[in-house]
């Protein structure tokens, strides 16, 4: 099936041609002539099934009749990158209609948005915090508002923007379309689309779990191993692009400057980079400029960038909705894709909730040919080796003495105690009677160092280094 059986108008049609649009993708097949009809929506779909041009075809459609001028939709998304992609995809696909779009979000000056909405526009595609400035600064209003998108729903409750949402849904109209699109349906979305959606047609498609077409697994390895493991991976792979995923905007940093030394052209998005920054990072990474694109979970939404080969979680995502997002970046539009996640024990916990819900294992690397460091005491394919207890180590204390500037061997006298008294001694260096020192103590040579204890604290912390590095994978080797 294509496009025809849809009939929109000849300028919509070109645009669909421009974008090389073939064949509607199942949401699009669904959604877009309930949207023609005015029907409100409530869609579950993941990233990557062909969302945004499910709503964005019909409203262009359904604008053509009416007034110009006005804003007569609008385009709430979670972060300044998916709405500029919206935006993106508006110009392409409607750039016959003459239709004006713009993207409002933080970050950049107010006036240039100001003087672009008054200039006359139909379409606002905005975050919810800067849509809430202007709208207090009476910069404009929505009373003509006829069509309202939430997009990426979930994602802006997880963002704690649901308060912002009510305050815009009150500047809006009530006589409206809505569309309300999410990847999953927490019961906070589930109460919200309740409320303002009238009679809604619910399109599904697959929201809970990442498509057929990616190849997933999991790479045993502790955290100070990551960065090796990776390096590893990516010089024996052929990787055409590659989208790597850090928990933290340091890490994302760090470990894009790491790759760039490696020889690979690599960048980070992260939240600490200015708006000017991420546009360019994004952009350069969509053009091919950069290979390696690090990024925190603000790049897993609504960021379109095609032909992205493999998803590499170098941290485990916090929640399964996170690892969806990530992993649904590949194998978009039914071409294929791996996604890589490296796990350590501590994250045994979100492996078995991803798992149950997939319905199925993910398989476990079991490839030899990439390699990590391994510790020295650490035979390949074995277990580490016990180190001895007892074992005299060098002195970087006292002359003659042990490392914690004990005396060689307990009891035994240090050098130079020829001419001391030979009272016995206890086991820290002090007279065995405590409180009288023998005579000619004075010159007695006082041990230095650390005066611990000897023996049981320093044996527990060494037990607990054999146990981590000989049990703590198991549980993903299974």
């Amino acid at each position: 099936m294509s496009f025809t059986k849809f009939d929109f108008n000849p300028k919509i049609t070109a645009g669909i041609k421009a974008c090389n649009y073939e064949t509607p993708t199942p949401i699009q097949d669904d959604a877009i002539p309930a949207i023609l009809e005015g029907r409100d929506i409530m869609g579950l779909a993941q990233t990557g099934t062909g969302k945004t041009a499910a709503f964005v075809l019909p409203i262009l459609q359904r604008l053509l009749n009416g007034p110009r001028g006005k804003v007569r939709t609008l385009i709430v998304a979670p972060t300044r990158e998916l709405a500029e992609q919206i935006h993106s995809d508006i110009i392409k696909l409607g750039r016959q209609t003459g239709i004006r779009s713009v993207a409002i979000y933080g970050g950049v000056a107010k006036m240039p948005q100001i003087k672009k909405i008054r200039s006359g526009v139909e379409i606002i595609v905005a975050c919810p915090g800067r849509l809430l400035d202007h709208l207090n600064d009476r910069t404009f209003n929505l009373s003509k508002v006829d069509h309202l998108v939430l997009d990426e729903a979930d994602h802006m409750f997880d963002m704690g923007f649901l308060p912002d949402i009510k305050r815009i849904l009150k500047a809006l109209p009530s006589e409206r379309q809505t569309l309300l699109f999410s990847a999953t349906m927490p019961s906070e979305i589930r109460n919200l689309a309740e409320e303002i959606l009238n009679n809604p047609v619910r399109v599904q498609i697959a929201h809970s779990r990442p498509t057929a077409t990616v190849e997933q697994m999991i790479f045993s390895v502790e955290q100070n191993r990551k960065t090796t493991l990776l390096k590893d991976i990516m010089a024996k792979t052929k990787m055409s692009s590659t989208l790597i995923f850090t928990r933290t905007k340091y890490r994302a940093e760090s470990l894009a400057r790491q790759l760039e030394k490696a020889g690979y052209a690599a960048t980070s998005l992260q939240g600490n980079l200015s708006q000017q920054k991420r546009q360019k990072a994004l952009s350069g990474f969509k053009r091919g400029e950069f290979k390696v694109l690090v990024a925190t979970d603000i790049a897993a939404r609504g960021i379109d960038v095609s032909g992205i080969s493999h998803v590499i979680n170098y941290d485990v995502p916090g929640t399964v909705d996170a690892y969806t997002h990530r992993v649904g970046r590949t194998g978009r539009a039914s071409a294929t894709g791996e996604a890589f996640t490296f796990a350590s024990r501590e994250d045994r916990k979100i492996i078995d909730q991803i798992e149950r819900s997939l319905g199925k294992k993910i398989n476990r690397n079991k490839n030899t040919e990439f390699t990590v460091e391994v510790p020295d005491n650490t035979p390949l394919g074995g277990k580490p080796v016990k180190k001895s207890w007892n074992k005299p180590k060098k002195n970087f204390g006292s002359a003659g003495g042990r490392r914690n500037g004990r005396p060689e061997g307990r009891g035994a006298s240090s050098a130079g105690a020829a001419k001391q008294d030979q009272s016995p001694v206890g086991r820290n260096g002090r007279p065995a009677r405590r409180g009288a020192a023998p005579a000619g103590a004075g010159k007695q040579e006082q041990p230095s160092g650390n005066y611990r204890k000897a023996g049981s604290r320093h044996k527990r912390k060494s037990r607990a280094a054999v146990l981590d590095s000989s049990f703590g994978n198991l549980f993903l080797n299974s």
